[in-house]
């Protein structure tokens, strides 16, 4: 068998995106300045957009899905009276109006786009509809239509107001919440049209921006020819912000081998927890063995580390 090119490495880097690339061109300049095996995104940041961007080295691809059902931050520009095909400034202009609404009126539109939602995603989204990605279909001049799709957004303020044509939001959500729409139908609801102009993601799961790093700041030379390893943070970091119980060392061995453990006797060490669906981190002193979940009074193992 064909040996993969380049280094085993795992964990975590977290980088600032730049506007003009995309996440996937990100991945690839990452995986040749770390020489590394395996390199995977924590959820994708449009090309104009800039700010965190969790990359996820070997291992740690094992995680990806728990850092995109975290809580991200975002903030963004709008721009008010010209809407565009893409709902962002690289897309072409759809449509004009004259109307400028007032702060009082962006911010009383905003309760009915906070909360449980129903969004439609842009057109320019990699949703794939009959096999074919949705950008793909816009480009060639043949738009899909979709259907709104659940999503959920936890906070959604108007921060700051730089002239009539230009409104700045923050927005925290979960996954799958595009603020191309929500910038868009902000902008409708308050009888007018508009799109982004400039995005940034603050925050993803327990990653800030106090934690990325500029990925062409990486000084390599003919003696480090390839990126220190120890850039990389723990695999177990992208867990930080799931509960977590202790186990005994007898426990961990018996969860490590598949089996599962039973609540009764954990009942004492269980973090209060509303939802029971919700994953749990398998802790034995400093060391995360993985996630698990509870099921007919048992503590099952979900993923192992």
């Amino acid at each position: 068998m064909r040996r993969r090119r380049g280094r085993p490495l795992d964990g975590w880097l977290v980088i600032d995106k730049p506007s003009g690339v995309t996440s996937t061109q990100m991945v690839g300049r990452a995986k040749r300045i770390f020489d590394a095996q395996k390199v995977g995104h924590g959820g994708t940041l449009d090309p104009l957009a800039t700010g965190l961007l969790p990359l996820a080295f070997g291992a740690a691809t094992k995680t990806v899905p728990y850092i995109m059902d975290g809580t991200k931050i975002y903030r963004f520009t709008l721009k008010l009276g010209e809407a565009r095909d893409s709902d962002d400034a690289d897309g072409n202009v759809t449509e004009v109006s004259d109307v400028r609404p007032t702060d009082d009126e962006l911010r009383a539109a905003l309760p009915a786009l906070t909360g449980d939602i129903m969004q439609v995603p842009p057109v320019f989204s990699a949703l794939k509809v009959a096999g074919e990605r949705s950008y793909d279909m816009a480009r060639e001049g043949r738009a899909p239509e979709l259907p709104p799709r659940p999503a959920r957004v936890d906070r959604f303020e108007l921060i700051e107001r730089p002239d009539a044509d230009t409104a700045i939001f923050e927005v925290e959500s979960g996954k799958g919440v595009y603020m191309r729409a929500l910038a868009r139908d902000v902008a409708l609801a308050c009888g007018t049209v508009g799109h982004i102009t400039a995005l940034r993601r603050l925050r993803v799961g327990p990653f800030t921006e106090a934690d990325a790093i500029v990925l062409d700041k990486i000084v390599l030379n003919d003696d480090n020819p390839h990126a220190s390893p120890e850039l990389l943070r723990p695999v177990s970091t992208a867990l930080a912000d799931i509960p977590a119980v202790a186990l005994t060392k007898d426990e961990a061995v018996s969860l490590l081998h598949g089996q599962a453990l039973s609540l009764v006797d954990l009942m004492d060490r269980l973090p209060q927890i509303d939802n029971e669906d919700a994953p749990i981190r398998a802790m034995e002193g400093g060391r995360v063995l993985g996630l698990c979940r509870r099921e007919d009074g048992f503590l099952r193992p979900a993923r192992i580390l």
